[in-house]
């Protein structure tokens, strides 16, 4: 199978390739020039299976200029006992209809351990495969969740350097505390004055600078990304919502061939686009809900066909979503258009005004598979209440928010259909948002005090790898100006 860019027509690499690059040569992202599809029996066949041997069916599909003893040896090394969970990621049921697909039982809390742990074997192997004899720099904008994960899967990867941006203000405490205190001799962090959006532009500034380019490649350096534009992030994300299908056929809470939905807290479209490429492979899914909190962008492009970021930028207690640039919007686009220049004027647009408006056609596919709703800082604390209260089940904000929308979801359509509800965090890594949530005292408490306090108030353990924050040292306190960022990139590689 080869991979074509969202923007030029012409581009065709294999997935090593596209592994390897992050983002194609104009600034599109690769993509599967066909999707795979597979049949209830194959779905069926994975319900008595590991999570590992799951991954390793579907991940064949897509890579298939991997041999099974490279995937093996992938998947092996990304999931293991770096995992809280011997089912990697479990699946909690609260009643009959709300099923949570907890994603963040990885070594850094966060649903982007489910792919950031393997992608480090992808991308080495990769390069063997194409004989990339550089080192390879990976270059990373983060709203939080993201930059740790990928630190943590780098970090000490012989043949690599990672660089990851981060908003000042848009991280949660222990989010910067993780990453500022990060091990490894070939990491280093900053933070960048501005929201996300302004990392995340900054990074792609950085990747289509010619000059740029031409002076890694003076160095034997190239770059690559971590970032949800690589394939290598988004591929392995298809595989856990086979995951928890194949867990409720074997549990008997659905039964072969009966659909779901699923709600997934997005903001920049890759997790809950993974949803989209298993619902067209045959997974059997009915409604994609996308969950947004204040920075609405994404619930008002599904209702109106119109993608707007002028708006105001909001910082809320979900700071992961708090995204006005969904970059992975563009794959969709492509997957329903299949027209590269049609994309290439959308993101063009967007990039010089704001905004852009797809055809009718387009927008009665996006209204077909996916429903939108977003929900308040004060509506995701009530939820989180709520739910601890009834169910004895306490979530994280950003799970609160698709928990939120889903209920919503329900109400306005009285689709009673079940759902599994993607959960991207530990409720440990936004412990003051929580707490307080839950009618607890967070006055004059520091990040340590509020882990201890969450413990008592949840029951649930601290996790170990936030446990040990309290005795690392702080590495990295850098901040720059967006038009700063490509300094500190040459100031990091010494070039």
């Amino acid at each position: 199978m080869n991979y074509k860019s969202t923007r030029d027509s012409s581009v065709c690499v294999k997935s090593s390739e596209a592994i390897v690059k992050g983002l194609s040569h104009e600034g599109g992202l690769f993509l599967p020039e066909s999707i795979p599809t597979v049949d209830a029996a194959f779905v069926a066949s994975l319900a008595p299976m590991s999570y590992q041997e799951r991954a390793k069916k579907i991940l064949s599909l897509f890579l298939t200029d991997f041999t099974p003893e490279e995937i093996e040896y992938c998947v092996t090394g990304a999931y293991g006992d770096n995992f809280s969970s011997k089912k990697i990621a479990p699946v909690a049921k609260l009643d009959d209809k709300k099923h949570i697909l907890e994603l963040w039982h990885g070594p850094t809390c966060a649903f982007k351990d489910m792919a950031l742990q393997i992608l480090p074997y992808l991308l080495t192997t990769s390069m063997k495969k194409v004989g990339i004899d550089k080192e390879v720099v990976i270059l990373v904008a983060t709203s939080g969740d993201t930059g740790k994960a990928a630190l943590e899967g780098f970090k000490d990867v012989e043949g690599t350097k990672i660089i990851v941006f981060y908003p000042v203000d848009g991280v949660s405490r222990i989010q910067k505390l993780q990453m500022a205190t990060q091990d490894g001799e070939n990491v280093y962090v900053a933070s960048v004055k501005g929201n996300f959006d302004d990392a995340q532009s900054g990074v792609k500034m950085i990747f289509t600078n010619p000059d740029c380019e031409a002076k890694l490649d003076e160095n034997k350096k190239a770059f690559s990304s971590a970032n949800s534009i690589n394939w290598g992030r988004l591929v392995p994300q298809v595989v856990y919502y086979f995951s928890a299908y194949a867990d409720m056929l074997e549990k008997g809470d659905v039964t072969m061939g009966e659909e779901i939905n699923v709600c997934v807290p997005t903001g920049n479209f890759g997790n809950i686009l993974a949803a989209y490429y298993a619902k067209c492979m045959g997974l059997p899914v009915k409604k994609l809900i996308c969950a947004s909190n204040m920075n609405n962008v994404l619930t008002d492009f599904i209702k109106t066909g119109v993608y707007d970021k002028n708006r105001s930028f909001h910082t809320t207690i979900s700071p992961s979503m708090d995204i006005l640039i969904s970059s992975n919007l563009e794959r969709l686009l492509y997957l329903i258009s299949g027209d590269a220049n049609k994309v290439a004027g959308y993101m063009e647009s967007l990039k010089n005004e704001g905004k852009y408006t797809v055809e009718d056609a387009i927008k009665a596919v996006v209204t077909e598979n996916f429903a939108g709703g977003f929900c308040s800082d004060d509506e995701a604390k009530a939820t989180i209440g709520e739910h601890k209260a009834k169910f004895g089940y306490t979530m994280d904000t950003h799970t609160a928010v698709a928990v939120k929308v889903y209920d919503d979801y329900v109400a306005a359509t009285g689709d009673l259909t079940k759902t599994v509800i993607a959960s991207t965090a530990s409720p440990f890594k936004f412990n003051e948002a929580v707490l307080t949530a839950l009618g607890e005292d967070v006055s004059g408490k520091d990040e340590f005090e509020l882990l201890d306090a969450l413990n008592k108030a949840s029951g649930m353990e601290i996790p170990q790898s936030l446990n040990e924050l309290r005795v690392k040292d702080v590495r990295f306190t850098d901040v720059y100006e967006k038009t700063e960022m490509i300094d500190a990139v040459y100031k990091f590689l010494n070039i």
